[in-house]
């Protein structure tokens, strides 16, 4: 088994990720979807938050071996990327997708020196917009920004034109063409659902409606 698959087999088995071709999912965009990923579950069974740990600790590794700091996005990107950090013995940071509107008023939080290579860590790509903007907000703060990690992809057409644009090389621990395929092959879903699954990720903002 491959490690993407690997990796889609545990989201799945925690129902970190659920498939509802039937009666869909309502995203806070307002978007409707037949299915949801809340990754946040994972941090929920040991084993497997130990499993997508090393998984991301070795694509750090293998993709991007100058980082020099890894920058978690608040809030679901956080413990994956204290985590990462610490076992890559790397200085951490976490960003908001805005500054504070009390205290300080910081959108970065800890230690960091400009001109560091830097990998971003988020939980899962969508369209890519609320990775950029802390992607953006790094960059503004004098850090390189050298890749962008994270658990799993959607894999839509508008991220990875808005990722491409900004020059961000993106690498996700899963997609949604690997898991729907995993589904598939362990009779989750049928042929039939597969087809709405693909529909939907052709036009997902204009599907369901």
């Amino acid at each position: 088994m491959t490690n993407e698959k690997a990796v889609a087999e545990k989201l799945l088995q925690i129902q970190a990720i659920r498939l509802s071709p039937e009666k869909p999912f309502t995203w806070a965009s307002g978007w409707k979807s037949p299915i949801y990923c809340d990754n946040r579950k994972v941090l929920s069974f040991p084993h497997i938050r130990e499993f997508i740990k090393s998984e991301m600790c070795n694509l750090i590794f293998e993709e991007f071996a100058d980082a020099e700091w890894l920058g978690g996005v608040a809030t679901a990107g956080i413990a994956w990327g204290a985590m990462a950090a610490d076992q890559l013995k790397l200085p951490f940071i976490y960003v908001r997708s805005r500054p504070k509107e009390h205290g300080m008023g910081n959108q970065i939080e800890g230690y960091f020196e400009p001109g560091k290579k830097i990998v971003v860590i988020e939980d899962l790509i969508s369209t890519g917009k609320s990775s950029l903007q802390v992607v953006e907000a790094v960059r503004l703060a004098g850090l390189h920004v050298i890749g962008l990690v994270s658990i799993f992809n959607y894999g839509f057409e508008e991220a990875k034109r808005n990722l491409e644009a900004a020059g961000i090389p993106s690498r996700s621990l899963t997609d949604y063409s690997t898991l729907i395929g995993l589904a598939v092959e362990k009779g989750m879903i049928s042929v039939a659902q597969q087809e709405i699954l693909f529909s939907w990720r052709m036009d997902p903002g204009g599907w369901g409606r």
